[in-house]
């Protein structure tokens, strides 16, 4: 019978029992309970020294591990640590090289392994990334051409609460159209925001962002719900590169003076949005900018004349072509078989064109996503060759 984890005790008390009561073969006994000579002896001998307690399990790691660090060499990489603390493994240790040569020194891991169980570094958070920009970004050339969104990184207020602004500006003129502490950054009340401003002053023909949610996905084309409905309005998405800040860098700069202005911070969300509402006001009609000829943003900006739709339209599509409907959890049909495309655009229709022998261009709407190679059932993100004319 095998010996199930869980019953491993019982089993082996068992076993010496027979062992001590019965007598006969001990190599007959230990077939019978499907273990080795070696083991039925093991558990027999740590029995009569220990009692029960013996035949318990026990760990398996080593006492000693025989090419761990010294405690020289501990001393020493702590002390370097101290002396430079953000310095990181590979530079301590070439660090120690040079001042040590005559002691043996273990590898890098080593050094970073000690330094986690110190806690000494912070582990780093590698993050999945949104498709990327393959088209160079637009020119703000006037009023509601560009806006700009992004979180203001978050701080804690009075009550330890957490407070992570969302802002909106127009590109062209730095109207700040929108500031609100949130909680965190969830689509709805960035939604609701957005809404609030397009009902106020129309909308703009490109929304840039950075790649992080609810602005951007990480499916194919980098689409997420909230840009999903921006195209339906008419509206292009648009993303700055990962790590490239200076790529929105109109409105990083607004987000430097909001942080100056929010020092310190207030007690409660509510009286953090009051302050942010007093400064978006003096910000927009009081504040001279530079750019503007020293004039503030107010005095130059203008509202869309596209107006906000009672009803989110639908995308359409010229006569002829292959459109399909995206399935609830983001796939398509084709030819019999289920293709993943993307969960944003469930409910939605795109549309296939064919740019080559078996292979199709998938667009929603405006946007082209994907490339559908019909050979390999497989649909591919975009290169920047593939939006050649």
């Amino acid at each position: 019978m095998p010996w199930q984890e869980s019953e491993a005790i019982e089993q082996r008390m068992k076993f010496v029992a027979e062992y001590e009561g019965a007598g006969g073969s001990f190599t007959a006994l230990c077939a019978r309970y499907e273990v080795s000579r070696v083991t039925g002896y093991k558990w027999v001998e740590r029995f009569e020294e220990e009692g029960v307690l013996g035949l318990w399990e026990r760990a398996r790691a080593p006492h000693r591990i025989g090419h761990g660090l010294s405690e020289q060499l501990v001393r020493l990489i702590l002390a370097a640590r101290e002396e430079h603390p953000t310095w990181g493994p590979r530079k301590l240790l070439a660090c120690l090289k040079l001042k040590h040569p005559k002691l043996k020194w273990c590898v890098i891991s080593t050094v970073g392994e000690l330094l986690r169980r110190k806690a000494l570094t912070v582990p780093r958070i590698y993050r999945r990334q949104s498709a990327p920009r393959l088209e160079p970004l637009a020119s703000c050339t006037q009023a509601n051409t560009v806006w700009c969104t992004d979180f203001k990184g978050w701080f804690r207020l009075g009550n330890g609460q957490r407070c992570e602004p969302w802002t909106l500006t127009d590109g062209w003129s730095r109207y700040l159209l929108r500031v609100r502490a949130m909680k965190r950054q969830e689509l709805k009340p960035v939604r609701q925001g957005f809404e609030e401003a397009f009902q106020e002053y129309g909308l703009p023909d490109i929304i840039r962002s950075d790649n992080g949610r609810p602005f951007a996905g990480l499916g194919i084309g980098g689409l997420s719900q909230l840009s999903v409905w921006w195209i339906k309005l008419g509206i292009r998405p648009e993303r700055i590169r990962p790590g490239k800040p200076q790529e929105n860098g109109r409105h990083e700069r607004m987000h430097r003076t909001l942080l100056e202005a929010s020092k310190p911070p207030e007690h409660t969300l509510g009286r953090q949005q009051r302050r942010f509402d007093v400064f978006r006001q003096e910000f927009n009609e009081e504040r001279p900018h530079e750019a503007l000829g020293d004039q503030p943003p107010a005095q130059v900006y203008q509202p869309s004349s596209r107006r906000y739709p009672k009803r989110i339209p639908q995308v359409e599509y010229e006569a002829g072509l292959l459109t399909k409907r995206v399935y609830q959890h983001g796939d398509i049909l084709w030819r019999g078989e289920r293709l993943f495309l993307s969960e944003a655009l469930a409910g939605e229709d795109v549309v296939f064109e064919p740019i080559s022998d078996g292979h199709w261009l998938v667009s929603f709407g405006p946007m082209k996503l994907a490339k559908l190679d019909e050979r390999k059932r497989r649909i591919n993100a975009l290169t920047a060759e593939d939006l050649k004319p």
